[in-house]
């Protein structure tokens, strides 16, 4: 739940422990569009966006959203774009997602949703997570 200075209420939603930098990430490559949701625009931007997107829950105050922040958009994904929510901001995005502990990544493809991607922020490991969200049962956004 979102309180007066923006943080999370809530003791269940934790942040994880920081990973070092990603290794492999490519300073090379063109930028993947990034788009800042919340509660408002989250569904019709996700039911109408083409292609594939990483929808990534964040904090401010979070040190491996920090990285992930710094780090996602430098990555090789094979994604279109990176979709950021402040968790602390969009708290019916945050139930409905059930969000437990950030960062939290979910891939959505041609608006349809295909599930959580449970990596460390390592590009080999969020690549694969996102190929074995792709190969299960697509569902409705939550």
């Amino acid at each position: 739940m979102p309180t007066a200075t923006g943080t999370l209420s809530s003791p269940a939603l934790t942040c994880g422990p920081v990973d070092a930098p990603a290794p492999g990430a490519n300073k090379d490559l063109p930028r993947m569009d990034e788009i800042e949701l919340n509660d408002g625009t989250a569904d019709r931007f996700l039911l109408d966006a083409p292609g594939l997107s990483l929808v990534v829950f964040h904090s401010r105050t979070c040190a491996n959203c920090k990285v992930a922040r710094e780090q996602l958009p430098k990555m090789d994904l094979g994604v279109q774009r990176l979709c950021w929510i402040d968790a602390g901001d969009n708290g019916g995005l945050v139930q409905r997602y059930e969000v437990f502990h950030l960062p939290a990544m979910f891939v959505v493809r041609d608006g349809v949703y295909y599930g959580a991607v449970a990596a460390s922020l390592q590009m080999w490991d969020i690549r694969r997570q996102i190929a074995l969200a792709l190969d299960s049962y697509p569902a409705t956004l939550p």
